[in-house]
């Protein structure tokens, strides 16, 4: 059976080139919205977290009417560290839209997110985007979409993909890139007439994989995924398999049967072959499952999911301002709302330590972990994290093996010396440079520990300017030691409310991270010194009043505006030997042992024994 009325597609592209303003512009034609109706810039980033950064970290579903089609769409995250949303995602549909920015060409996430839609054999339609920045290079796009294709072996067919240009933003498309178009009637036609439509056994058996899972408090989990094979019915008793092929759940009932129209999802009775579905009402269902008829349990098999590279240790915040903060605090809790996580994340792990109050989690990058902290910390609770640190490997040959990232740099021609000084005392090798009228692109592989921290030092050496991204690349043998920081903390000596007169003082030692007024306490870190040893300095210190005053000595002391720290930078300044106290109201970096006499003799015996 072929389904002429459906098309199943995803859009796919490096971060920030316009996947998310363009489904807005194909829901407004597809006239999912009214023509008075006010609608949100970015519909699809409902997350608080996706509104705020300007970036999309779920997958999403939609789907809009065109000629009497429907076409499931799916927004997928640019940023590398949710490639795992991506990659499963693709299991749902026949073809995909690669978003390229008409500016920036190709990028590190769209070599990622197009090699695995190659391998899954997708037709693939070529979209540039941002057709009417001033410094579209249209002449040149197509050809270098061309080399990125055939470096990553597309089949003859693949290489033929049809070639759109686009405003997202406008709502226009059109074939040639001498035309600007007047709507997005192009696109819908090439969609339509090149993405095949599913096709399967509607008579057979019911077969379909579960590729997303979402949680709602009334019904429980809920499975999201595309009918390869039969249809599929409410109060259908139904068999669920895992991808090894052994069964989990016998004899489950489909309690609630929805799909997408618009924005909104709708109880359909039954759904057939190629549809994407929501169902309700089996326990314990996961991503990579297979739901069967119980008379044909017959598993699918399920994509792989890259391997995380980079893992934090989670833990019971124990500093001494603990609990005062947070809702959630306890260890129990920390590994309730962990694993929770683990049901819906699968580029996620979590581990158990030899301590029942810390956890081991692994992510794909430092800001995949760190949308998870920020969500935690939304919700309540508080908990303490460390650096992250890499995950290693050993070959068959007792080799150490480290992740390796391909990172691809846009500076200004300026800059481009101080920032190859730096990437390559952190282990980067270039593999490609090429001017770009005023500004140069740099393509390196870098350790993905020589990236921990880089970001801001790279801004400041860019002034701002520079456009930095990367996507793991490969494993490869051990590079050697890279000095993870250059500068040391300031520490606070004693506990109590860090004062103007002590924050005067110790401004004069580094830079400060913390206002009068602010609570400290001893071990905690209130700034960052030049020098690469830690100073203890005492912000909480008063002037002691005297019963003569010289002239001039009352004056107004003048702080310099302190640093204020974004979860990122706290993340980015974490040394070995210090943590991240995590609450819903405040971000602390503190050292691990907080008494300063206690640290003062461990950097002792730790002299006299070298």
């Amino acid at each position: 059976m072929i389904r002429e009325d459906l098309r199943n597609i995803a859009i796919i592209a490096h971060v920030d080139h316009g996947k998310t303003t363009l489904v807005d512009e194909m829901l407004k034609q597809g006239g999912v919205f009214r023509e008075n109706q006010a609608v949100a810039e970015r519909v699809m980033d409902s997350n608080d977290i996706e509104r705020e950064r300007g970036i999309t970290i779920l997958a999403k579903n939609t789907s809009v009417m065109y000629n009497g089609t429907k076409i499931n769409i799916i927004d997928t995250p640019g940023h590398a560290d949710f490639g795992g949303e991506v990659e499963r995602v693709l299991e749902m549909v026949d073809g995909v839209l690669l978003l390229v920015d008409a500016a920036e060409g190709p990028m590190p996430q769209t070599r990622f997110v197009l090699s695995k839609a190659l391998e899954m054999g997708h037709k693939i339609i070529i979209v540039v985007n941002k057709i009417d920045k001033p410094d579209a290079r249209l002449d040149e796009i197509g050809d270098e979409v061309l080399e990125l294709l055939l470096d990553l072996d597309a089949s003859e067919e693949q290489l033929e993909s049809p070639l759109l240009f686009c405003s997202g933003r406008s709502g226009t498309a059109s074939l040639s890139q001498y035309e600007t178009g007047t709507d997005l009637k192009p696109l819908f036609d090439t969609i339509i007439n090149y993405i095949e439509p599913p096709k399967g056994d509607e008579e057979g058996p019911l077969q379909m994989l579960i590729s997303s899972i979402d949680y709602n408090e009334y019904v429980g989990r809920i499975g999201i995924g595309r009918i390869v094979r039969g249809d599929i019915k409410v109060n259908q008793q139904v068999t669920v398999c895992d991808y090894t092929g052994s069964k989990k759940n016998y004899n489950s009932k489909i309690v609630s049967l929805l799909q997408i129209q618009g924005l909104n999802r709708v109880p359909v009775e039954s759904a057939k072959v190629g549809d994407i579905v929501w169902i309700s009402g089996i326990e314990n269902i996961t991503i990579g499952d297979t739901i069967c008829a119980t008379d044909a349990p017959d598993p699918l098999p399920f994509v792989k999911i890259s391997e995380p590279t980079v893992e934090m240790t989670f833990a019971v915040n124990d500093s001494p301002f603990a609990g005062k903060e947070g809702k959630f605090v306890t260890s129990r809790q920390l590994r309730e709302r962990l694993f929770k996580e683990l049901l819906k994340d699968v580029s996620l792990r979590v581990e158990e330590t030899d301590s029942t109050d810390a956890f081991r989690v692994a992510g794909r990058g430092e800001m995949h972990l760190s949308i998870l902290i920020e969500n935690m910390r939304r919700e309540g609770y508080e908990l303490s994290v460390s650096t992250p640190r890499v995950l290693f490997k050993t070959d068959e040959d007792g080799r150490k093996l480290e992740p390796i990232e391909r990172l691809v740099i846009d500076v200004p021609g300026d800059c481009v010396g101080s920032v190859m000084e730096k990437i390559g005392s952190r282990k980067g090798d270039m593999v490609d440079m090429h001017p770009q009228g005023s500004r140069t692109r740099i393509e390196f592989l870098v350790p993905a520990r020589g990236l921990f921290g880089y970001k801001s030092e790279f801004l400041t050496d860019t002034k701002g300017e520079g456009i930095m991204s990367h996507v793991f690349d490969s494993y490869q043998p051990y590079k050697g030691d890279i000095e993870r920081r250059n500068t040391g903390s300031l520490v606070s000596f004693e506990t109590g409310e860090a004062v103007t007169y002590g924050l005067f003082n110790a401004q004069e030692r580094g830079q400060l991270f913390i206002p009068a007024g602010t609570q400290v306490y001893e071990g905690m870190i209130v700034g960052a010194s030049p020098k690469v040893e830690d100073l203890v300095v005492n912000v909480c210190k008063r002037k002691h009043l005297t019963n003569t005053r010289a002239s001039g000595s009352d004056d107004a002391l003048r702080l310099v505006p302190h640093r204020i720290l974004s979860l990122e930078d706290c993340l980015e300044f974490l040394a070995d030997d210090e943590l991240l106290e995590v609450t819903p109201e405040s971000l602390r970096i503190r050292k691990r042992i907080l008494s300063n006499t206690q640290r003062a003799k461990i950097r002792g015996n730790a002299a006299k024994n070298q």
